[in-house]
């Protein structure tokens, strides 16, 4: 007998046992009796010691845990992300490199028992004629399924995990994420309130670097944020507004989206704004919210370089409104006046690739000035130009 149809079998006896359980003696309780029928069990008495006490974990977790076999990797740190792609390819990000498991599941309606479990748990709802879930868990988890009506190789469930301790500035330094000289610049430029974007490709650390930036800003100031799915972790600041989306009922009613919380966030008197992210229209509030005195506002993007990332915010403003490209360009421009780009390195290590400075207008382009550029075997330099717009800098004293 294979060891999937012993841990069938044994999982669907041991769920009637635990429901037959006088009261619920909790987590340990449980376990012990797994384990008890287990060391009686015939065909699992011909396993090994380490073949059993896999047998017991796996048990337990389809039984105990709402995650069920992949509760391991829940509870590993060293462990970022998870994706399963279908019951037969289990897939985890550790240590900045994805590996494949060998984590299989027993049917793709285990799967899919699983992936409801995590909608009920955060009181959402899938199933064919509501085939996605985008949700955070408890522990601050971003958590996107697909079901297979929509997935052709079956369910999809992605769990992205974030560190239980906050990132700081010193953890980037020791990553080798940035210089020291690079992380004084943009503490200088936090503290006399420039508007910074932060852009980078999916992974490469947006909302971690947005994270501690953040810590730069005076404590003394009223912050705003604004997030599709609550994931910064911003402690520093006593006067703090958090604001997450909200989506549609089962009935398509109740949905509360970034543009009309960006707009609410103008009548809450902030110093500044942070948005976690802009994906579609909602940057053009973003821009004027920038453009309108709330210097020292943050957020970030998808892009492929400082240059790809104001593209693709021109195009989203234009999704908003049908302005002409120049007058896109000329807000953006005066609205942005840092961006930090974010990537990966080939070793799976996140980096600062380039700073840059949004100078303005010419020739109907947005013009950049590099002020840092990363050098493959030299890391983050200075490029020797010089901040152009240092006018805040001069007016609030920060030095560099």
């Amino acid at each position: 007998m294979e060891n999937t149809v012993l841990v069938k079998e044994i999982t669907n006896a041991m769920r009637e046992r635990v429901s037959a359980m006088p009261g619920d003696d909790g987590d340990d309780a449980v376990f012990t009796a797994i384990e008890e029928y287990v060391l009686r069990h015939g065909e699992a008495a011909l396993l090994s010691a380490c073949e059993k006490a896999e047998l017991i974990d796996a048990v337990f977790y389809r039984i105990r845990k709402d995650l069920g076999i992949l509760q391991p990797f829940a509870e590993d740190r060293t462990v970022s992300e998870i994706m399963v792609n279908g019951k037969d390819r289990v897939f985890i990000e550790k240590k900045g490199r994805v590996l494949e498991t060998s984590l299989r599941f027993e049917s793709t309606e285990e799967l899919e028992e699983i992936i409801r479990r995590i909608a009920s748990g955060v009181h959402r709802e899938i199933n064919e004629m509501n085939p996605i879930l985008d949700a955070r868990l408890g522990d601050g988890s971003r958590v996107n399924a697909v079901y297979r009506n929509v997935a052709l190789n079956g369910p999809i469930l992605t769990i992205r995990k974030f560190p239980e301790n906050r990132i700081t500035m010193d953890d980037l330094l020791s990553f080798g994420t940035i210089t020291a000289e690079a992380a004084d610049f943009l503490r200088v430029l936090v503290e006399c309130a420039y508007n910074i974007f932060i852009s980078g490709g999916t992974s490469s650390g947006k909302t971690t670097f947005l994270n501690v930036l953040s810590n730069y800003i005076p404590q003394d100031e009223r912050i705003i944020v604004i997030e599709d799915s609550a994931e910064l972790q911003i402690t520093a600041i006593r006067n703090i507004v958090r604001l997450e989306c909200r989506n549609a009922n089962v009935q398509g009613k109740g949905e509360v989206n970034m543009r009309q919380l960006i707009k609410s966030s103008l009548r809450m008197r902030p110093n500044r704004i942070i948005v976690g992210e802009v994906r579609g229209e909602e940057v053009l509030d973003m821009i004027q919210a920038m453009n309108t005195g709330h210097d020292g506002s943050l957020s970030t993007g998808h892009g492929n370089s400082p240059r790809g990332m104001i593209c693709r915010l021109e195009a989203m403003y234009l999704q908003a409104a049908d302005f002409p490209v120049e007058a896109i360009r000329r807000q953006i421009s005066e609205a942005i006046e840092i961006m930090v780009h974010l990537g990966r390195s080939a070793d799976g290590r996140r980096r600062v690739l380039e700073i840059c400075e949004v100078t303005g207008m010419a020739g109907g382009e947005i013009e950049l000035n590099s002020l840092f550029e990363y050098e493959a075997g030299q890391g983050l330099k200075a490029t020797g130009a010089a901040l152009q717009n240092d006018m805040k800098r001069k007016l609030r004293g920060g030095a560099m």
